[in-house]
């Protein structure tokens, strides 16, 4: 059988959907599975042995219309490579029209979906044959396992030490990992004070004293990681630490892997590089604001989401912009007792497993 996975992006939402694809590999051994995914997205998925092919597509220039004279050859060459092999079956995980139209141009006999009530953009339904009902409260995890359980007809499992987040790793990510441990000692804290929408954001500041926290509290010095464009931001977090407990880095996806692998513990919002530390099974301790830890967070019980419980407006929020803005108003003092209770909860638990280039 071939499968094709249709997860285009973002970075957070490819890896909500590699347990996914680790699952599919163990209850259809013998099927030739590729993923679809935007090229910005892709990096997290290049070399993994699970996969027969990843098919890297621009869709901007699959939307452009008319086509120029520059992106209708690079168009041509993302049709050619999605008909490349006749698929039976492409599952899309995105729900969205762009989306459900790679699925249609792919060519795969069946292509199926969520219901239209999980579709983010329900007219991508008229372009699936099929659509899998899934229940309404499921972290996002495993909504796309059960996706890819009805869409397969078998059962995947979907327990927390079962979820497997397959990601490969080279020499030179290994590496990245070991200079900044270099700097900061074998057991640190990473911080990541970014995020997609200005609304995600946990002030600078309060992650620059919530550094100092952590040292005097925990002896953790601090790596504040940043990504493109969020210099500045990690910048900030360096100034506001009184104690000089924290070193900026900016590592690749993968290196970032490979050094929240070793990581005493992880806080970060609702972004990226949280859902990579969730994969690479740090203990995670996130900051939730419009968006909600049951369905984007970690799915480890012991993980902690510090999050305002007391405010009413948080309901089917997701604002990218707000002119309250109260969510995100945590005190450091609350945020440094989670970190407290995740670290005792992390001495019940095995240590963790060293990161060796080429596996997880």
């Amino acid at each position: 059988m071939r499968i094709l996975f249709v997860k285009l992006g973002s970075i957070g939402d490819v890896v909500h959907t590699l347990p996914a694809l680790a699952a599919v590999r163990r209850a259809v051994p013998g099927a030739k599975i590729s993923w679809v995914v935007e090229r910005r997205a892709a990096e997290i998925l290049r070399d993994n042995p699970l996969l027969e092919s990843l098919i890297e597509v621009d869709t901007k220039g699959l939307r452009r219309w008319p086509l120029s004279g520059e992106t209708l050859p690079a168009t041509r060459r993302q049709l050619r490579r999605l008909r490349a092999s006749p698929f039976d079956l492409s599952i899309d995980f995105q729900g969205l029209l762009k989306s459900a139209l790679v699925s249609r141009l792919s060519g795969a006999r069946r292509r199926v979906g969520f219901s239209r009530e999980h579709l983010r953009e329900p007219a991508s339904r008229f372009l699936l044959t099929e659509t899998v009902r899934v229940s309404a409260r499921l972290n996002v995890i495993r909504k796309n396992l059960a996706l890819a359980s009805g869409a397969l007809g078998v059962k995947l499992p979907t327990a927390s030490d079962a979820l497997e987040f397959p990601v490969n790793v080279s020499p030179a990510h290994v590496r990245e990992a070991d200079e900044v441990v270099q700097t900061v000692g074998e057991r640190f804290t990473i911080l990541n004070p970014g995020g997609g929408w200005p609304t995600k954001l946990w002030d600078a500041g309060r992650f620059g004293e919530l550094a100092d926290a952590l040292l005097v509290r925990h002896g953790l010095r601090s790596v504040v990681t940043y990504g493109p464009g969020e210099r500045e931001l990690a910048e900030r977090v360096v100034a506001s630490s009184r104690t000089g407990a924290t070193t900026a880095a900016s590592p690749s996806l993968k290196g970032f892997y490979a050094l929240a692998r070793r990581a005493a513990v992880y806080v970060g919002g609702d972004t990226g590089p949280t859902h990579l530390a969730v994969a690479a099974g740090a203990p995670v301790v996130g900051l939730f604001g419009p968006t909600e830890w049951w369905r984007n967070g970690s799915p480890r019980e012991e993980d902690v989401c510090v999050e305002r419980t007391d405010i009413g407006c948080r309901v089917d929020c997701h604002r990218r912009a707000c002119s309250q803005w109260v969510c995100m108003e945590i005190g450091v003092g609350q945020v440094a007792a989670a970190v407290g209770e995740r670290l005792l909860r992390a001495e019940r638990t095995s240590p963790a497993v060293e990161v060796r280039a080429g596996g997880a």
